[in-house]
């Protein structure tokens, strides 16, 4: 998979985050138990599993624009995967400790957030810092017709008249 690929998938699937996170009923009210943090607009659990407020949600659809862009060229595809790394890898992080998991009460990332910026993080940085793939060429092709050029007199005798016609003879009128 290319790395633009991968930012169109990603970018993608965070702008639909962000999408639904903008809509009420697909957000369950917070347990009790939850961390509280100072935007309660649009608080609660995203589907269920994934906490998220309204700054939450803003930066996932800024995530998901991102990633369309490099895919389509406007930003670097390599940059894009590079930055989503370390990002997520630090809201990973972030998630995990008491302190900031709720990034200073600004934005909740507890919970299921956590292995999903984990997992994004690792795929992320897989398509940043690969090795580049080669692109194949495509007159190494095995039945390529240039590396059999023929003069168009011997091909004539092969019963192919004009070049736009498929072998075995002449097209019917």
């Amino acid at each position: 998979m290319k790395t633009s690929s991968f930012a169109l998938i990603l970018g993608l699937a965070y702008f639909a985050a962000g999408l639904l996170g903008l809509i009420p009923a697909m957000l369950v009210p917070p347990p009790a138990d939850a961390p509280p943090t100072t935007f309660a607009v649009l608080y609660g659990y995203l589907i269920g599993l994934f906490p998220v407020n309204i700054v939450h949600t803003l930066i996932n659809l800024a995530i998901g624009v991102w990633g369309i862009a490099a895919w389509s060229g406007r930003a670097s595809s390599v940059g894009y995967a590079r930055g989503i790394a370390v990002l997520f890898g630090v809201l990973a992080v972030m998630g995990l400790l008491p302190l900031t998991n709720t990034v200073f009460g600004m934005i909740p990332i507890h919970s299921n957030d956590v292995w999903l910026h984990g997992v994004s993080a690792v795929i992320a940085g897989y398509f940043g810092w690969r090795d580049p793939v080669p692109a194949a060429e495509r007159r190494h092709v095995k039945h390529d017709r240039r590396q059999h050029m023929q003069p168009v007199a011997r091909e004539r005798r092969y019963g192919l008249a004009d070049r736009r016609e498929h072998w075995g003879g002449m097209a019917a009128a």
